[in-house]
């Protein structure tokens, strides 16, 4: 019989064991929620077999609690490997893929020159050629003095503007440049917005300058109007970000072409790519019965960046609340095991007090990871208050027992405090801890003699290993450290080499400009020195044209075999070979390395010719939304994605999806 007894104990912990297995495997290789569904199930067939063989339901619960917290703290652990493994994976992708930053910052500074440089050199060369037309077709002397009045200012501010066009600390445009810029084209003008974010003035400056433009080459007559208001709830975001927006609206009713071959061709794409960088819609086309024509853009007006929070499942939470789950279930669900409960507690009502200092002792384990020395102060509080209650005899067992078996919560708490605080604030832990534990264990009944000295014995005694719990928590903090600042020094050399490249690929356009559309604007100002009209009409002409093929030249040779880098910068040259559209929301700013990889990942996958996404910077990470992808694969391997970056993934009412990829990352536990 006994050795029936030991086969089946045998095989019992046999099965307990490959359960056990099972569960980590399934927090490694799948998703919080299914994971998290299989420990449930496994925890509930523990219970169900004492259940089913009639035990008491004392015993039934002490086996639930004992195998739940087993149980939460083998799946907590699978979780915190997931992560590591994901991020090892992100930096090895991340580390593969700084080689082509300084090529694809070059070409985003080649195409953010070339912006400039038609919305600047096109906005004034274009207002002198048909200033100068006008003028020669009527013949008429008034006229004519206004053209070259004009072309001598225009000229002067179009070299001025394209010498300092490669400056870094150009400042953006705000609304009273726009005031200043509608009230020299004598145009229908109303604004209603009053402040915007610096990205929204600058972009609602180009629209205006470029649509203006626009007007005067092919609509002269035309009457024009300009609108710049707030928007409807039906203009908000696609994606349903919940920015508050405002429009900006100019519309001509039709009018006739001054000249032809006047316009580069890529003022639109331009201005489309601007706003929508700036987390915005772009739209122009015909507009009314006529020959009229519309360029509306919706642009954020005050952006709402909500602060996300992490779900009880993720990361460092994970394995604080599967701590709590395990200091519960070894201090009560190992005394529900025993036959005669309440017994163990010494009644009914010292056990309501011992059920209820448990949980005090056990749950400040929850704010580990976030507020360490005030977990430890209400782990003390609650070790204090057993000891009063012990006093009086309220609770069984006795203080010093409790601190015996569980002071490894207090141990665990001082660790997390070496980690997360600094030292001088951070020193106490141990040392409360002594004192606090020494109080404890000096009250037990074991105690001869003096308990006040046996209190100082064991609290010097007991300072020892807790002061080298604190120890081993610095040198944790001190590793995370250097790891931190080796990727901020890794980060700085890539932004030199980066600024390296956008200085030689600067020069290089300064050089194509001095060359071309530059020495044409010299030109029309001596042109127009010397009363030469024609020749002030011909050289603005000849500007133009040298601006179209500088701007071809510079759209030449793109790195079409180069993978873009797998950044958050990056995600603008993949959306480029997609044909979609990217708009940035949020403050931008550096981002940990395997937070850039993971919203690269993630653009990756929504994907898709046409689409739209926007990559919003929040204050705690950075948030990818787009159109919902049509293929079910695809929203599967978005949701792991983001759940091995500890993030989520949302559905909105509009048919999109949200991921969010936190900054401070679940893996960076003690």
């Amino acid at each position: 019989m006994n050795g029936f007894t030991g086969q089946v104990w045998v095989l019992s912990l046999g099965a307990a064991v490959c359960a056990l297995v099972m569960v980590r495997l399934l927090a490694v290789r799948r998703t919080a929620g299914s994971s998290l569904t299989g420990a449930v199930v496994l925890t509930l067939a523990v219970a169900a077999i004492p259940a089913v063989r009639g035990e008491p339901p004392h015993y039934v619960a002490g086996v639930a609690l004992t195998a739940g917290g087993v149980v939460a703290v083998v799946w907590a652990t699978g979780r915190s490997r997931r992560h590591r493994s994901a991020r090892r994976s992100a930096l090895a992708d991340y580390e593969a893929g700084t080689a082509a930053v300084p090529l694809f910052a070059a070409l985003a500074e080649r195409d953010r020159l070339a912006a400039e440089l038609h919305d600047v050199a096109a906005h004034r060369l274009t207002g002198i050629v048909v200033a100068a037309g006008a003028a020669l077709r009527l013949a008429d002397r008034d006229r004519t003095g206004d053209a070259l009045r004009h072309a001598d200012e225009a000229g002067r501010e179009a070299v001025r503007e394209l010498e300092r066009l490669t400056e870094l600390d150009a400042t953006a445009a705000g609304f009273a440049e726009v005031d200043a810029l509608a009230a020299a084209h004598a145009v229908d003008y109303r604004r209603t917005v009053d402040k915007a974010p610096a990205g929204s003035t600058e972009a609602t400056y180009r629209v205006v300058r470029e649509a203006l433009t626009n007007a005067a080459r092919y609509a002269e007559g035309a009457t024009v109007r300009v609108r710049i208001e707030p928007t409807d709830d039906e203009d908000k975001s696609e994606q349903g970000g919940g920015e508050r927006l405002f429009t900006v609206t100019v519309t001509d009713d039709g009018g006739t072409a001054v000249e032809p071959g006047l316009g580069t061709g890529r003022g639109l794409a331009g201005l489309a790519a601007t706003v929508t960088a700036t987390g915005g819609t772009f739209r122009a086309g015909p507009h009314g019965e006529g020959a009229g024509w519309r360029v509306r853009a919706a642009l954020p007006a005050a952006p709402a960046l909500p602060l996300r929070r992490w779900p009880l499942w993720r990361g460092t939470v994970a394995l604080d609340y599967a701590l709590v789950a395990l200091a519960i279930a070894l201090s009560l669900g190992a005394s529900l095991l025993s036959a005669d409960v309440p017994a163990p507690f010494g009644g009914l009502l010292p056990a309501l007090v011992t059920v209820v200092l448990s949980g005090l002792h056990a749950v400040p384990l929850a704010w580990r990871s976030r507020a360490p020395g005030r977990a430890l102060a209400a782990v003390l509080s609650a070790l204090l208050l057993w000891w009063a209650c012990d006093r009086t005899g309220w609770t069984q067992p006795p203080v010093s027992d409790i601190f015996l078996v569980y002071g490894w919560v207090e141990l665990t708490l001082v660790h997390s405090v070496g980690v997360r605080l600094p030292w001088r604030r951070g020193l106490f832990a141990p040392l409360a801890v002594a004192a606090v534990g020494g109080l404890a264990l000096a009250s037990g009944s074991g105690i001869t003699g003096s308990r006040t000295g046996a209190w100082a014995v064991l609290a010097g005694v007991l300072a020892l290993p807790a002061l080298a719990v604190w120890a081993w928590g610095r040198r944790t903090a001190r590793q995370h450290e250097r790891l931190r600042a080796a990727d901020a020094r890794r980060r700085v050399l890539l932004d030199g080499d980066a600024d390296a490249a956008v200085s030689a690929q600067r020069l290089l356009f300064a050089t194509g400009l001095r060359d071309t559309a530059l020495g044409h604007a010299r030109a029309v100002v001596a042109a127009a020195e010397d009363g030469d009209l024609r020749g002030v009409r011909e050289e603005a002409r000849a500007g133009l044209t040298a601006l179209r093929d500088l701007l071809s030249g510079l759209h030449a040779g793109d790195a079409a075999d180069d993978a873009p880098p797998p950044t958050v910068s990056g995600i603008t040259a993949l959306a480029a070979r997609y044909g979609a559209v990217v708009r940035y929301a949020g403050a931008r700013r550096p981002l940990p390395a395997a937070v850039e990889v993971f919203a690269y990942r993630t653009a990756s996958a929504l994907m898709a010719v046409g689409v739209t996404l926007t990559v919003r910077t929040l204050p705690d990470g950075v948030e990818v939304s787009g159109p919902a992808p049509a293929v079910p694969s695809v929203e599967r391997r978005l949701r792991a994605l983001a759940d091995a970056a500890g993030g989520t993934l949302s559905t909105t009412d509009r048919g999109a999806v949200r991921v969010w990829l936190p900054e401070a990352f679940p893996w960076r536990s003690e």
